[in-house]
This record gives structure tokens, C-alpha cells and sequence, in this order.
């Protein structure tokens, strides 16, 4: 088999969609498939050269600028794809770079597919643009009208799309590297680094920094706890964003809230583990893959009961549910897990076995051999269509 992936973010960017692709195609060359990528220029591209992807010019995309539209040459595009020849064409996000590969797909009678990751719908009221709700559905629908199966994250998500009117829909969930995020951590070094004190209750957020996360509602949740309780408190928020230098700038001088920026590999693993709660308020999410990475981590998770998120949440068992944006709910999950530890500890376990049975293996052998169904009823199909034309 030999794919053609058509993303507007892909490793080396640090984004759940880019690291869930990357893994993909590690795995589909394990498997003997050929494989190639066409995505935008990054700025770390050259560390992404032991895969065969081909990178074009690029501006970023105005509801996640971390994500950028590529602009290419179609010809060009054209001429590589029918000497790459694919059996079937991939498509991760509905801009110009995809459309392109859709329109190769139909003119030349290969099958296509596509996957859905971001709920940019939801994401329009945060930028005061819910006018826009209507055109973008009407673009999606022709967009992907010719997609043999449309993969999503969730059944939240799939629910969501078939209200919309999208169809051959099929769950294509995420997977935890439960050997790289576990609870195994020296904690009192790890806390030492941010110049804590291990009795401090530290409570972190982990994601991108942008309206669309409700990081307010993190933040508001965390000044309505009691002053006692703040006071032996802190809370660590990891990640970059539009909203970080605004954020440090608004809150300059607190000393119980810390940004770390951006951090990737051990630091982030460690911290993860450290934490006595994770705190992600995010109502946006087609799954949260931090989410799972803080269940590995072995730590108590609240998030919103929302989208992904509250699917891989079950209240009370694996985590704390608040409603969507509820201040309240939020603090009262945060001082309950900090008035009692055992329940903290009861819930990171039980989250810590969940995320043992996500392997990512097995989730990629069944999109795997979704993609050869695919690919073997499109064969099937373009020979009944030559006999019938004989």
C-alpha cells in the first residue's frame, strides 16, 4: 500500500494533531507501507527528513496560528503525487493543501479519506466570529463529500458530525506512551526545580494557552479557593500561546502561580507526575490527549464534561467532571482533592490502569485495517466498473 498524507501541521510542531500523525506514519513504515507527507514548511523541519514529506511555503491559519495554511504550486503538487502514485490519499485538515489532494483523488479514481481533530466551530465564539458557524458547515459538507470514511477521535465527536451532516463516520480514538508518562517520579527533586516545597499542593495545567481553553476559568477557579488553602497551594501552568504574555503580565508578581512555557520530553513527564491534581478546563477538546497523559502520570484529573474530555473521564472512578466553564464546580473539585489525598490517590490509580489498557498499537491496527478496506473496495469497485463498460 502507498499513502499520501496531506496535513497543515505535522512534526516537528508540538501540537496533539502533528504528534498523533508522526506516530501514524512511524507506524505505517513499520508495516512495510509507503508513506508520504505533504505539509508546510516548519521551522524545525530538517529534524522531520527521515520521513518522505514534502514541505511547502505557508501563513498561519487565524484561529491557531501554531497551525499554518500551505500554499502550493498545484502543478507541481500534481506531478509528485503521480510519481509517488498512492492507493489511497489522506487528508487531516479541510484547507487548500487537502482540496488540492481530494481533486487528484476523484480525477484519478483513487480513494480518499479524512480525519477530523479540531472543532474550529467551537472555536468562533471565542473570537467573536459565530457568524462564520454557518459557512463553515456548508464548506465542510462539500469539502468532504467524496471522503470514503471520515476518522474522528471521540463518540462525542461523531455524535457532533452526523448532527451536522457528515457521513461515514468512524472512531479513530488515541493512545498513551505509558513508559514515557507514568507516576514513577522523585517528586521532592522535581518540585525542588520550581523552587517548591514538596508539602505545596500543586495543582497544573498542561495545553496551549489560548481563549478556546478557558484558561480563565482555571485561573478564577484557583483565586476562589480559600485563602488558607491558597496559601499552601500553586499552580503550575505549562504550555505556550497567545494568551501567555498577557497571562505573566497580569498576574506579575503572584507568587503562587508559575509559567513554565513550553516543555516537551522528561520535563514534562516529571511534571505531570509531581502534580497532586490536573486541571484542564478546556470545553473545546475532540478528545485531550493531556488528559490520558495525566492519568498515565498516575495524577487525579478535573476536567470539563465536555467533548472528549468527558468521555475519557468517568466522574468519581477516573477523575472529577465539572460542568463546562462553572468556576464553582472547579474549585470545589480542586479543594476536594486537596482536603482529601486518599480520594486524590484512589482516582490517579484508577486512572493510571485506564490508560494502560490505550494502547497505541492497537488503535493504529485498526485504523490500519481500515485503510485496506478501504483501499480493497475501491479495487473492487474499478473492476466491476471496467467489466460494465466492456
Amino acid at each position: 500500500m502507498r499513502v499520501a498524507l496531506f496535513t497543515d501541521t505535522f512534526v516537528p510542531d508540538v501540537n496533539g494533531v502533528a504528534k498523533t500523525l508522526g506516530r501514524w506514519v512511524k507506524f505505517l513504515e513499520a508495516r512495510g507501507v509507503a508513506c508520504k507527507v505533504f505539509a508546510p514548511n516548519s521551522q524545525s523541519a530538517a529534524e522531520s527528513d527521515q520521513w518522505g514529506i514534502e514541505r511547502f511555503d505557508s501563513i498561519p491559519f487565524l484561529l491557531y496560528p501554531e497551525c499554518r495554511m500551505a500554499i502550493p504550486n498545484p502543478v507541481n503538487l500534481a506531478k509528485s503525487l503521480k510519481a509517488f502514485a498512492p492507493d489511497l490519499i489522506h487528508v487531516a485538515t479541510p484547507f487548500n493543501l487537502g482540496w488540492i489532494g481530494l481533486q487528484y483523488a476523484k480525477r484519478h479514481q483513487v480513494p480518499a479519506v479524512a480525519s477530523y481533530h479540531t472543532h474550529f466551530d467551537q472555536y468562533l465564539a471565542y473570537y467573536k466570529l459565530q457568524w462564520m458557524e454557518p459557512l463553515l458547515w456548508k464548506y465542510m459538507l462539500w469539502f468532504h463529500q467524496d471522503c470514503r470514511k471520515i476518522y474522528v477521535p471521540s463518540r462525542s465527536t461523531l455524535r457532533h458530525l452526523q448532527e451536522k451532516g457528515l457521513k461515514s463516520l468512524e472512531i479513530w480514538s488515541r493512545g498513551v506512551e505509558v513508559n514515557r508518562f507514568h507516576p514513577f517520579v522523585n517528586r521532592e527533586e522535581v518540585l525542588r526545580t520550581c523552587n517548591l516545597s514538596p508539602s505545596t499542593f500543586v495543582i497544573l495545567y498542561v495545553g496551549r494557552l489560548a481563549p478556546e481553553k478557558s484558561v480563565d476559568v482555571l485561573l478564577r477557579a484557583f483565586d476562589s479557593l480559600p485563602g488558607e488553602v491558597r496559601s499552601r497551594s500553586h499552580l503550575i501552568v505549562t504550555g505556550d500561546g497567545p494568551l501567555l504574555r498577557p497571562m505573566q503580565e497580569l498576574l506579575a508578581g503572584r507568587e503562587d502561580v508559575i509559567f513554565t512555557g513550553f516543555r516537551q520530553g522528561k520535563e514534562l513527564s516529571d511534571l505531570y507526575a509531581a502534580a497532586d491534581a490536573f486541571v484542564f478546563p478546556s470545553a473545546t477538546e475532540t478528545f485531550g490527549n493531556v488528559v490520558l497523559e495525566a492519568m498515565a502520570s498516575g495524577t487525579p484529573v478535573v476536567g470539563a464534561d465536555a467533548g472528549g474530555v468527558g468521555e475519557t473521564i468517568v466522574h468519581g472512578e477516573t477523575g472529577l467532571l465539572c460542568r463546562p466553564g462553572n468556576v464553582s464546580d472547579f474549585a470545589e473539585a480542586m479543594l476536594r482533592l486537596y482536603k482529601n489525598r486518599a480520594l486524590g490517590a484512589k482516582l490517579g490509580q484508577a486512572g493510571r490502569a485506564y490508560s494502560l489498557r490505550q494502547s497505541w498499537d492497537a488503535i493504529f491496527n485498526g485504523l490500519y485495517q481500515s485503510y485496506r478496506q478501504v483501499v480493497h473496495e475501491a479495487g473492487t469497485l474499478r473492476e466491476q466498473k471496467a467489466v460494465f463498460s466492456k
